[in-house]
Order: C-alpha cells, then structure tokens, then sequence
C-alpha cells in the first residue's frame, strides 16, 4: 500500500483536500506519496500528517461547513475534529522513538558534576 493510501485510510477516506494537498502535507513530514508504507518506519510521520491535516480542516470555515452536513450541526462536528486531533497526539506521544534507551532510573544515577 502506498503511503498516500495509508493517509487516505487514517482519515476514514474523508475527501477533506484534493490529493495534491496531501501530497504537499506528506512531504512536509518527509513522506513520499508513491513508497510504499512501511509502519515501523513510517507510523509517527503519518501521524503527524493526520494531524496537520485534521488541524487544517478546523481552521478552514468553509470545510467545516461541508463537513458539519454530516453531524447535526457545525459545532458537532469541530468537537469531532477537536477529539480525533487529540486521540491522534496521544497516538504520537504513545510511539517510542528508535533506538532509545529509556529507563525510570536512568536520572536516578546521574550526577550534576
């Protein structure tokens, strides 16, 4: 699956920006839209992605407007908007980075000299 695919499917294949715009939002989390989707690799960056695009469809009133036609009224459907972008940070932040070693006692034995 293509990463611009993988994006697709994160937003519940919500047409919210033509795919140029997708495109320009994964490049600017260094993702390229014809590799192929590699999660252990990619994961983050997608995530990330899902969130500039999500965020972008919450200061845009007019895509709020088409969006809200879907919920009873629009500020149902920024609550939407406003808990998936929070559900998709605590995705991010749940997301260990590569290759770091990370214990609770770490700190415990350093010392400030």
């Amino acid at each position: 699956m293509q990463t611009l695919d993988r994006l697709k499917m994160e937003l519940s294949n919500q047409q919210y920006f033509a795919d140029e715009q997708y495109i320009q939002f994964l490049t600017e989390n260094n993702l390229l839209p014809e590799n192929a989707y590699i999660k252990e690799d990619m994961q983050k960056q997608l995530l990330l992605t899902v969130l500039d695009v999500l965020e972008a469809v919450a200061n845009d009133i007019d895509l709020m407007t088409s969006i809200s036609t879907e919920f009873s009224n629009m500020g149902q459907a920024y609550q939407f908007i406003e808990m998936r972008i929070a559900q998709v940070k605590d995705k991010i932040a749940s997301i260990p980075e590569p290759n770091e070693d990370y214990s609770c006692f770490s700190l415990m034995y350093t010392r400030g000299i």
